[in-house]
C-alpha cells in the first residue's frame, strides 16, 4: 500500500507510458492464438484486438481522429508491449509490497483531471498515447506502482528489478509482433527503456 498520495501532474498524464516500442519480427511463436505468454499464462491474440478495437473506436470519435489515427500506425505492436509492461510493473510492485489502492487510483485520477482541464480532456491526453478511456485507471494504476518503486529503491535498482522481473516471467511473443528483451522491456533500442516515458520525461525518484 502507499502510504503518501501521488498526484499526477498534465506532463506525466500525457506522457504516461513506457517508450513506445517498435518491434523486430523475430522470435518463437509462443502458442496458438497467443499475442504473448508470460508466466505461464498468455495474451490472446483476441484480447489484443479488443483492446485495439477500444482505443480506434474512441479515436473515431475524437475531432482529431485521422491525425491520431496517422500517428498510430503501429497501435497493435505498442499495445501488446504496454499489456506485458504493466504485467511486469505489477508484479514487480507486488513483489516490493506495493499495491496501489482504488482509493489511491481514484484521487489520482482526480488530481490529474484537475490539472489537466477535466475529465474529458485527459481522455484525449491519455487517447494519444493509445489508451481508451475505459483503461485509464490501470494506466494511472501502473504509473502509481512504478513511481512508489522510484522512491523506494532509486532508479538504478528499478531498472535492474524491472530486468529481473522480466525474465522470471518468462516472456515469449509472437514473432507477428516481435521478440521480448528483458534488458529494454521492449524491442525498441531505447536509453533508459523502462523508466523513459513517450514525452522524454523522466519520473523523479
Amino acid at each position: 500500500m502507499i502510504r503518501r498520495r501521488t498526484a499526477l501532474s498534465v506532463s506525466a498524464a500525457s506522457a504516461l507510458l513506457l517508450s513506445a516500442p517498435l518491434l523486430t519480427a523475430c522470435g518463437e511463436a509462443p502458442r496458438p492464438g497467443a499475442a504473448a505468454v508470460l508466466d505461464g499464462g498468455r495474451i490472446t491474440v483476441s484480447e489484443l484486438q479488443a483492446q485495439v478495437k477500444d482505443v480506434r473506436a474512441a479515436q473515431r470519435d475524437d475531432p482529431r481522429a485521422a491525425q491520431m489515427v496517422a500517428s498510430s500506425g503501429r497501435l497493435s505492436q505498442d499495445t501488446l508491449i504496454r499489456m506485458i509492461q504493466f504485467r511486469v510493473i505489477e508484479r514487480a510492485g507486488q513483489d516490493h509490497g506495493i499495491r496501489p489502492t482504488r482509493r489511491e487510483v481514484q484521487r489520482a485520477r482526480a488530481s490529474a483531471e484537475a490539472q489537466s482541464g477535466g475529465a474529458k480532456a485527459l481522455r484525449a491526453l491519455y487517447l494519444q498515447q493509445g489508451i481508451a478511456p475505459g483503461r485509464i485507471d490501470e494506466a494511472v494504476r501502473m504509473d502509481l506502482t512504478r513511481n512508489a518503486l522510484l522512491r523506494k529503491l532509486g532508479t538504478a535498482k528499478v531498472n535492474e528489478v524491472f530486468t529481473r522481473t522480466s525474465k522470471a516471467l518468462d516472456i515469449r511473443v509472437n514473432p507477428r509482433y516481435g521478440k521480448w528483451d528483458n534488458t529494454q522491456g521492449t524491442a525498441v533500442l531505447a536509453k533508459e527503456a523502462w523508466l523513459r516515458t513517450s514525452g522524454g520525461d523522466r519520473e523523479q525518484a
